[in-house]
């Protein structure tokens, strides 16, 4: 037997009714001083007495004879089995495992802090009962193995600085990378038949040693990008202004004074600061 095989043993109620009639007979027996009488009948009520399964819903029972797989109960209710089956609880219900947080190695090498919140149920009992030992800490194992496995397959972010232009990263691709995650954890819990329903990072950051100049780095990253934002639209704006005043014919500006102007315009549309302007009361040339 190596398949997970379903079965449907004999109602617990019906059972109890008898247990419930011999052990009012036996106390009649007794009552009536006929204790050899209902000895035998209380034998028979403690040997049936294990039989007795009570399945939860989204539970399970694996039962086994003397180490032979005998089947699983799915079905919920009372039931009652051979009192020498030996039976093993197995939950069917959705479970949640958020591993701890580990420290690894991104694609580029930098360590990062990073952990996964996974939600898992188990779908055959056979493989969770007898293909892993401990099928709970083998999804914890697997887990932690499958998040640093995904860690060491993408940068944890792009810099443009390294020539680092990764179109999945762990910070930024948050769908992408959830899916490989996903999949990579499957692969690993098939074997327990176990089924991820979900699998996400539920923490990720720089490790503490490179937090701060990452941070910095970050910073850096994205003042220069503002900066090259402002250039741009300044340009555009001081064309604009040039080409404005020549068709208006506003002002007739030599190349000194246009150079003059371009570089005040410049200064006053980049600056992060405000620009005290200067009045000049004289003549263009003075």
């Amino acid at each position: 037997m190596t398949q997970e095989k379903n079965i449907t043993p004999a109602s617990g109620y019906l059972i109890l009714g008898l247990q419930i009639l011999m052990i009012v007979g036996a106390i009649i027996l007794i009552i009536n001083g006929m204790i050899r009488y209902a000895f035998p009948l209380g034998i028979i009520i403690l040997l049936t007495l294990p039989g007795f399964v009570l399945v939860n819903p989204n539970g399970s029972r694996v039962l086994l004879l003397f180490g032979k797989y005998i089947g699983t109960i799915k079905t919920n209710g009372l039931f009652w089995v051979n009192p020498f089956y030996s039976k093993k609880k197995i939950s069917l219900r959705a479970s949640n495992f958020d591993s701890e947080r580990l420290k690894v190695n991104d694609k580029l090498g930098n360590p990062i802090m990073i952990s996964t919140i996974l939600v898992w149920r188990v779908t055959n009992t056979y493989k969770a009962a007898f293909e892993v030992d401990e099928y709970i800490n083998f999804v914890r194992v697997q887990t932690d193995a499958a998040v640093r496995k995904l860690a060491s397959m993408y940068p944890y972010d792009n810099f443009a600085d390294e020539g680092v232009d990764e179109d999945i990263t762990l910070r930024s691709s948050v769908n992408e990378v959830s899916d490989a995650l996903e999949k990579e954890v499957q692969e690993r819990l098939s074997m327990a038949g176990i089924e991820v329903l979900e699998a996400r990072i539920g923490y990720l950051a720089y490790a503490q040693e490179i937090a701060n100049a990452m941070l910095k780095r970050q910073q850096a990253t994205a003042i220069v990008a503002a900066r090259h934002k402002i250039v741009e639209g300044a340009v555009s704006m001081v064309e604009m202004a040039l080409d404005h005043l020549s068709k208006k014919n506003i002002v007739d500006l030599d190349d000194e004074r246009r150079a003059a102007m371009v570089s005040n315009l410049m200064v006053v549309l980049c600056s992060d600061k405000d620009v005290s302007p200067v009045v000049n009361s004289g003549t263009l040339n003075h």
